[in-house]
């Protein structure tokens, strides 16, 4: 009796657990497409003129329009595109009325990385972003190369001789240039998984318990006979 009396409040405690882990997983779920939906709400909102003062707590995905001069120079950012393959993003300086910001006007494959593009006038339509794409793994750019491995938004400023203000353009900046326009793809959002694996571990506990515990009945029986 002792023995199946342990069996069943280990077996509900770590049902309860795993049940319990599964519903914050869901909880999490919504509150994760909420924020994607805000997130998704505010790239695609009316564009506005380049704020003064830019903040990117405030600005983040901030939809822009700037018009100036695309200037000559550029940084290429290595990126991977599905279905394309590798090749680089193009970063270059954008100067618009008295300030130059950065414009990240997109893809080219590997093979036209040195071929030259359209600068001077133009309009831009893009959003602001600070990409997080910095970790202790990854590579210092291959400056001789010019072959940089992510979006460093002080490092790319400084090297380009610009404010700290990065511009994802949405709009087309040159014929051979893809644009790669900031969307929520990139934000992980697994917490249906998670769920399905808690509550799946679940199933298999409850399960497992059933089955120690059948088990216990039977062999008690099976001693008293």
């Amino acid at each position: 009796m002792r023995r199946t009396l342990f069996l069943l409040i280990f077996g509900l405690a770590g049902l309860g657990v795993l049940v319990s882990l599964g519903v914050w997983q869901v909880q999490r779920l919504a509150w994760k497409q909420g924020v994607l939906a805000e997130i998704e709400s505010r790239i695609s909102a009316a564009p506005v003129a380049l704020p003064m003062q830019v903040a990117e707590d405030a600005d983040k995905y901030l939809p822009v329009t700037v018009s100036g001069d695309m200037q000559p120079g550029e940084i290429h950012v290595l990126v991977s595109v599905k279905q394309v393959g590798a090749g680089y993003r193009i970063i270059q300086p954008f100067r618009t009325d008295d300030r130059t910001i950065l414009v990240d006007r997109g893809f080219v494959p590997v093979t036209a990385k040195d071929t030259p593009r359209q600068t001077g006038q133009m309009e831009i339509y893009g959003n602001l972003h600070w990409p997080d794409e910095i970790d202790r793994y990854t590579p210092e750019p291959d400056l001789d190369a010019n072959i940089w491995f992510a979006r460093d938004v002080p490092n790319l400023a400084a090297a380009l001789e610009s404010e700290p203000v990065l511009l994802i353009a949405r709009s087309p900046t040159d014929p051979g240039v893809t644009p790669l326009p900031v969307d929520t793809a990139g934000i992980p959002n697994d917490h249906l998984q998670y769920a399905i694996t808690w509550f799946g571990l679940a199933l298999v506990w409850a399960a497992m318990t059933g089955y120690f515990l059948w088990r216990s009945r039977a062999s008690s029986e099976s001693d008293e006979q």
